[in-house]
C-alpha cells in the first residue's frame, strides 16, 4: 500500500494504533483535542522543535528510526534544562511524495520508544503532505513544582559553570558523515576504531536527553541555572549570561571530551576546541552552581549514573571568553549554530 492509498486519517490511526496511554492522559489522539490533567501542585511547562530536512538532518544519514528517536529526544531535553518531568508530545509532519509507508511506520516506532523510555505519551498532532522536503515539529509538554523550575536567569558571579557527559562529538560524527566514511583511505586517517566511529555518529543520530541529571539537581536544590546544549557551549552558556546579566570564563583545558572525540579528531585535523566549544548538538546539559556545591553535585551525578564537569567560571563583567591554560583568551572562529545568519547581505 502507498501513502496516497492509506491516507492523512489512516496514517493517524496507524500511529495511534502503536501509541499508549500514559500518566495525566484523559483524552489522547482521536479528537479535537487531547484532555490531560496536571500533577496537583505542579505547573505545565511546554516547548516545540522543527527538523527539516537538509536543514537538520539528512535522509541519506539518518535511518528512520533512529530520526524518530532524535525528533523526540531533542524536545525532551527542552524539558530536562528545565528541571522537568515530560509528559506529553504533539507530532506533526508534513510528508514529500517519496516518503514511503515503511519509512513512517519506522519512524513512529523510533519515536515511540523514545517516549516509553522516558514516560512520555503521544497525544496529537497532524499530517499534511509537503511539496518538498521532510518536516517534522514536535510539541513537549511538562510538568515540575514551581519552586523546583530551572530557568536561565539565575546564575551568579563567582558561581561554577557545569556540563554533563563529554562535548563536540555530535560534531565530530557529522564531519564523518559529510566526509562520506570513505574507508578505502587508510583507517588510521580517520579512526582508531570502528568502535569509536560508531559512537561518535550515534551521538549525533541518536542523542540522550538528560532527564534524571535534571531532576536529580533540581530536586537537590543545588543549581541556580540551566540550559540544555544544542548549538554549542559558547553560544548556550551566553543565553544564561545575557538571562542573568553576567559573564562567563570557559576554561578550555577542563572540557570533558570522549575518548573517540581525542583520538578521531587527530587523524581528521580537525580543530578540537572549536568543535566541543561551539559544534552543537550534544544534548547536554549546561548549568551553573555555588562552588561550595562542587561535592554535593558530584555525589547526586554518581547517583544517577552521569558525569559531570566544572568548566569554568561565571563572571561579573559581561561577555563569555574561553581562556587558555595561561588565561589568555581563545580567537574562536564562532560562538555557535544560529539560524538566518544566511540572509544577511
Amino acid at each position: 500500500m502507498k501513502l496516497g492509498e492509506l491516507g492523512e486519517f489512516g496514517l493517524i490511526s496507524r500511529i495511534d494504533a502503536a501509541s499508549s496511554r500514559g500518566i495525566g492522559v484523559l483524552k489522547g489522539i482521536g479528537d479535537d483535542a487531547a484532555v490531560t490533567i496536571l500533577t496537583p501542585g505542579m505547573q505545565l511547562l511546554t516547548s516545540t522543535d522543527m527538523l527539516l530536512e537538509d536543514v537538520h538532518f539528512c535522509r541519506s544519514w539518518h535511518d528512520p528510526y533512529r530520526l524518530g528517536r532524535k525528533s523526540l529526544a531533542v524536545n525532551i531535553s527542552d524539558i530536562a534544562a528545565m528541571g522537568g518531568i515530560p509528559r506529553w508530545a504533539l507530532l506533526s509532519l508534513a510528508i514529500p511524495a517519496d516518503i514511503s509507508i515503511d519509512f513512517l511506520d519506522e519512524f513512529t516506532r523510533g519515536f515511540l520508544a523514545m517516549a516509553d523510555e522516558y514516560g512520555v505519551s503521544l497525544v496529537g498532532g497532524d499530517t499534511c503532505a509537503s511539496h518538498d522536503s521532510l518536516a517534522i515539529s514536535v510539541t513537549i509538554m511538562g510538568e515540575q513544582f514551581a519552586d523546583r523550575i530551572l530557568r536561565r536567569s539565575g546564575a551568579m558571579a563567582d558561581d561554577d559553570i557545569w556540563v554533563t557527559g563529554t562535548l563536540g562529538d555530535a560534531a565530530l560524527g557529522l564531519k564523518l558523515l559529510e566526509r562520506g566514511l570513505d574507508f578505502a583511505q587508510p583507517p588510521e586517517r580517520y579512526l582508531s576504531g570502528v568502535e569509536g566511529n560508531d559512537f561518535l555518529i550515534s551521538r549525533l543520530l541518536d542523542p540522550t536527553p538528560r532527564v534524571s541529571a535534571g531532576l536529580t539537581l533540581t530536586e537537590a536544590g543545588l543549581v541556580t541555572a540551566m540550559i540544555d546544549i544544542s548549538d554549542g557551549l559558547l553560544a548556550d552558556f551566553g543565553h544564561i549570561a545575557e538571562q542573568s546579566g553576567v559573564g562567563g570564563s570557559i576554561r578550555l583545558d577542563h572540557l570533558p571530551l570522549s575518548s573517540p572525540f581525542r583520538s578521531l579528531a587527530s587523524h581528521l585535523s580537525a580543530d578540537l576546541q572549536f568543535l566541543a566549544l561551539s559544534g552543537g548538538e550534544d544534548y547536554e546539559l549546561c548549568f551553573t552552581a555555588p562552588p561550595d556545591n562542587r561535592k554535593k553535585i558530584a555525589d547526586c551525578m554518581k547517583k544517577c549514573g552521569i558525569e559531570a564537569t566544572p568548566v569554568g567560571i561565571v563572571t561579573h563583567s559581561p561577555g563569555v571568553v574561553a581562556v587558555k591554560t595561561d588565561g589568555s583568551p581563545c580567537n574562536t572562529q564562532t560562538n555557535g549554530f544560529i539560524h538566518f545568519t544566511h540572509l544577511l547581505p
